[in-house]
């Protein structure tokens, strides 16, 4: 009965749009076709008693930094979560098609993880690593275990962020060389050091940049090479060449680009630039802050995609499920660098961050949501292959298991950004209840990527969802 009615909604959708195209409907008349409905779901939310969200937002423009940004014209007060799904101040059900910016990687207040969290919280908050504790221990050998390799030795710390200024500073003591090579359309950070490695005007202030280098994105979609790495490749090469002193300290590459707007570089790229940077002197560097714990479904790291190790491997967001964790991972001779100095981080391997970090480990082997993605992506990706035949707004779907991208333009021959366009449908999905990211130097593309159980009537759903906003268009 539930796939029925699903079969009858993408009927009656297929229909409208066909109305519309051949002149005999307009979008106001279509407006008459019932939305799409959210699957259900076995979950009542508490009533909530706090402050309005009006009243939160007063006081996020008086107490908070002018910097802060929403989403939506009327921004969300959300208040719960469970699983795949977010709760509003009045009990409205959202589809969480963004993960909290793809950090919820086992669902929203996973059990498994409140409990490790709360049990952990109940006998120690805090100690740091100047005693000894087992949470710390046990979840480093953890996570070494998913490592390929000789990345066993692994570096807590509070974020993204964080874990790429650390490698950054590793990789150039390390070589003893400056000079760190980053991608273009590329996100590492908002500190001072990480926004000189990203490659997004918009989120770069005019500081000096110390040494970056930005090469050609291998972008398969709008690069100039399309998907031929051996045309970045070269472009690598030269860059070293000609713009630095031959030797650099390293290079640092998202396998998908996060906040660029999910791209997935070149296939076999980062193979031919791994090679490249080490005859220069380098370390190769993979941020899987978004990427990584199998949320791409064919591997559990996105660099294994592209068939390489890393030297050093930053990891945050999914690692901690919400908690503010994050790691960096590298091989016992480039970790050794780290002890000519005091290096302390005291937050990072807290008690409760690591009980709650190895919770997640276990929880994504136990529901083996690697393979969940896989399933679960494949299907959504087909669906939104098919909604692309359909409506000439849909450039480039991209992407792989839960990672996915859906970039929007006017003219698909020009691939002209359609930024007016994205943010209108941003709010009508939001309307019918579905919350996605956007991304990309125009904001211009759909970001999907979900808690990881997101299952597959949420996909079918969510692409419902789109098609009937864009069918009213």
């Amino acid at each position: 009965m539930f796939l029925s009615s699903f079969a009858r909604r993408r009927s009656h959708l297929r229909s409208a749009a066909d109305l519309i195209r051949r002149g005999l409907a307009t979008a106001s008349q279509v407006e008459a076709v019932p939305p799409p409905s959210l699957p259900p779901f076995d979950h009542q939310p508490r009533p909530y008693t706090g402050i309005s969200g009006e009243e939160i937002l007063h006081k996020r423009k008086t107490f908070l930094g002018p910097s802060l940004f929403h989403y939506y014209q009327k921004p969300l007060n959300i208040v719960e979560g469970k699983m795949q799904y977010l709760y509003d101040e009045d009990g409205r059900r959202y589809l969480d098609c963004f993960a909290g910016i793809v950090t919820v990687s086992c669902g929203h207040c996973h059990p498994d993880v409140v409990k490790a969290v709360v049990q952990q919280t109940e006998l120690l908050q805090h100690a740091t690593t100047i005693y000894l504790h087992h949470a710390i221990a046990e979840f480093a050998e953890a996570l070494a275990s998913k490592m390929p390799g000789n990345l066993k030795v692994v570096y807590f710390v509070n974020s993204g962020t964080e874990a790429n200024e650390l490698a950054t500073l590793m990789a150039r003591l390390y070589t003893g060389n400056l000079g760190m090579v980053a991608l273009r359309n590329a996100y590492h950070g908002g500190s001072a050091g990480t926004i000189s490695l990203t490659g997004l005007q918009t989120w770069k202030y005019p500081i000096p940049q110390g040494e970056i280098h930005h090469v050609m994105n291998p972008d398969p979609y709008r690069g100039t090479f399309g998907s031929d790495a051996s045309g970045y490749a070269k472009e690598v090469e030269e860059h070293i060449t000609y713009g630095s002193s031959g030797n650099i300290a390293g290079f640092i590459a998202e396998t998908f680009q996060g906040v660029g707007g999910a791209v997935e570089l070149a296939p076999g790229y980062l193979k031919l630039v791994y090679d490249i940077v080490r005859k220069a002197g380098g370390v190769c560097i993979a941020d899987e802050v978004q990427s990584g714990f199998g949320r791409t479904g064919s591997h559990y790291w996105g660099f294994q995609t592209q068939d390489v190790v890393p030297d050093i491997v930053t990891m945050a967001k999914g690692i901690g499920n919400g908690l503010p964790l994050g790691a960096v991972v590298t091989t016992p001779e480039i970790a050794q660098v780290m002890s000519q100095k005091i290096q302390f981080n005291t937050f990072g391997g807290n008690p409760v961050c690591s009980a709650g970090g190895l919770a997640v480990l276990n929880v994504i082997d136990k529901e083996k949501r690697q393979e969940h993605c896989a399933a679960v992506g494949s299907h959504l990706v087909e669906r939104l292959k098919a909604l692309q035949q359909k409506h000439e707004i849909i450039g480039d779907v991209r992407g792989r298991g839960l990672m996915l991208g859906v970039e929007l333009v006017t003219d698909r021959k020009d691939k002209t950004p359609a930024k007016a366009e994205t943010g209108l449908l941003f709010e009508k999905l939001k309307d019918l209840g579905v919350l996605v990211g956007k991304g990309g130097l125009h904001g211009n593309v759909f970001r999907i990527k979900p808690p990881m159980c997101f299952s597959k009537a949420d996909a079918d759903f969510l692409v419902d969802a789109m098609d009937y906003a864009m069918s009213g268009m």
